[in-house]
């Protein structure tokens, strides 16, 4: 019987490094570690933090102060960032002062990679057609 829409797919654990899937064999932390990065890029006030930590370090009260939400939620939205090893955090006397780990990007961004090169390739056919197109016209 097939899965009802938005299911979750079945995971069977391997060993403890790797887990299985209807779709294939994923290393744990791979898994665990992307989708925790994911899941804090999905929320739109977590977006515009990294957008905002991209160019500067700050704390929770000047972001508070930029993001339209109460400060308790500024906090929250920077724990699901901080879990997921998008911002580091450093005391500076009694201030917390956020920066954004780029590192954290890097497995999303090659995991990306072969998206990217599917489209490139079918951008480049795309692009052949549209020079044929022209030359036959002339």
């Amino acid at each position: 019987m097939p899965a009802a829409s938005g299911a979750s797919r079945p995971v069977v654990l391997v060993d403890a490094t790797r887990v299985r899937t209807l779709v294939g064999t994923y290393p744990t932390s791979y898994s665990q570690s992307m989708d925790a990065v994911l899941h804090a890029l999905a929320d739109e006030s977590r977006r515009t933090v990294l957008e905002i930590l991209r160019s500067h370090p700050a704390s929770a009260g000047e972001l508070a102060e930029v993001i339209p939400i109460a400060r308790p939620g500024v906090s929250r939205h920077l724990r699901v960032l901080r879990e997921a090893g998008l911002v580091e955090v450093r005391r500076e006397a009694q201030r917390r002062i956020y920066s954004l780990r780029p590192e954290a990007l890097i497995e999303v961004d090659e995991w990306l990679a072969d998206y990217r090169a599917l489209w490139q390739s079918r951008l480049d056919a795309l692009h052949t057609e549209i020079a044929r197109g022209k030359k036959e016209r002339t």
